[in-house]
């Protein structure tokens, strides 16, 4: 097997553990632990992981003192501001809601890469832009309150829209970094700082998750939030980035609402409606035009 198939592999195994883990968000949050609490003990677990990683095979990561400054925004819009909204997001709406609405982030990059980074807005760019904003405010305004979310949906789907423009911010953010240091550099300094920067928010519902009460299913759900959801998806899209680039491994992203939606409609019965079925179709063209090269 060549590294490119290899990293094909993990691509997919990264927006499988990405998309399914919304599943288990769901299951956890906010019955058994307040969001806060689970962005809180998900950022602890991740920091650990990737140190310990580092301690293991200690090399000198070579970076400058005036770059920390940048890490620690990156930080602040990637790690705890993303993994705020999209747990508040995951919890109050739909699986299939959250992951739709996640594909918004390549389209709220275009943006911000046309007003900070000066790049070119295209007409594609900008009819792919309009399809994408239109399939997105159809899904978050469309009355298609199911049980699985609840009556705070459209809530929900506002946080899961933020976290996306989060993350946005943080690729923009980044993007000088990875040109000079290693992706897992990068990610044992973001989570560091992220944690301080999170834990203080979350300490106080941290405090109050009444641990006595989760069973084996919902101990394993969170274990997999840790380490399906976050460590090895980041580890394995991290390689998948060494391998292919940036761009291929982004353009999987819209295996995530496939991963999903499959999963949520066998362990959690949730249904295809008409308009999740017309977002879809808009925020996907929309996505795929913005970015379309000949």
């Amino acid at each position: 097997m060549t590294d490119k198939q290899k990293a094909r592999i993990a691509v997919l195994g990264g927006n499988f553990f990405f998309g399914t883990s919304v599943i288990a968000v769901k299951h956890i949050s906010p019955s058994l632990m307040p969001p806060l609490a689970l962005t809180a003990v998900r950022i602890i677990s991740a920091t650990a992981l990737f140190w310990i990683m580092f301690a293991l095979n200690p090399v000198n990561t070579g970076i400058v003192k005036k770059d920390y400054l940048r890490l620690f925004l990156c930080a602040l819009a990637g790690i705890t501001m993303n993994q705020t909204f999209s747990v508040l997001g995951m919890a109050f709406t739909s699986p299939i809601h959250a992951s739709l609405l996640i594909l918004t982030t390549p389209i709220t990059i275009t943006i911000l890469a046309s007003v900070f980074l000066g790049e070119r807005m295209t007409i594609l760019k900008a009819l792919g832009l309009l399809l994408g904003i239109s399939g997105g405010v159809l899904l978050v305004f469309a009355r298609d309150i199911s049980a699985v979310a609840g009556s705070k949906q459209t809530l929900g789907d506002m946080f899961v829209v933020m976290g996306a423009l989060s993350y946005s911010t943080y690729v923009i953010t980044v993007k000088p970094l990875m040109m000079k240091y290693k992706a897992n550099h990068i990610l044992q300094w973001v989570f560091l700082f992220g944690l301080f920067a999170a834990l203080p928010v979350g300490w106080k519902d941290l405090r109050t998750v009444p641990w006595h009460s989760f069973d084996l299913l919902s101990g394993f759900c969170l274990t997999y939030v840790v380490f399906g959801g976050t460590f090895f998806a980041y580890r394995l899209m991290n390689y998948s980035i060494n391998k292919l680039g940036a761009a291929v491994t982004g353009s999987y992203i819209y295996t995530q609402p496939f991963f999903t939606t499959v999963a949520s409609m066998l362990l959690l019965h949730e249904t295809l409606s008409l308009p999740k079925i017309l977002a879809a179709i808009l925020i996907m063209s929309g996505v795929f035009i913005a970015n379309y090269k000949r």
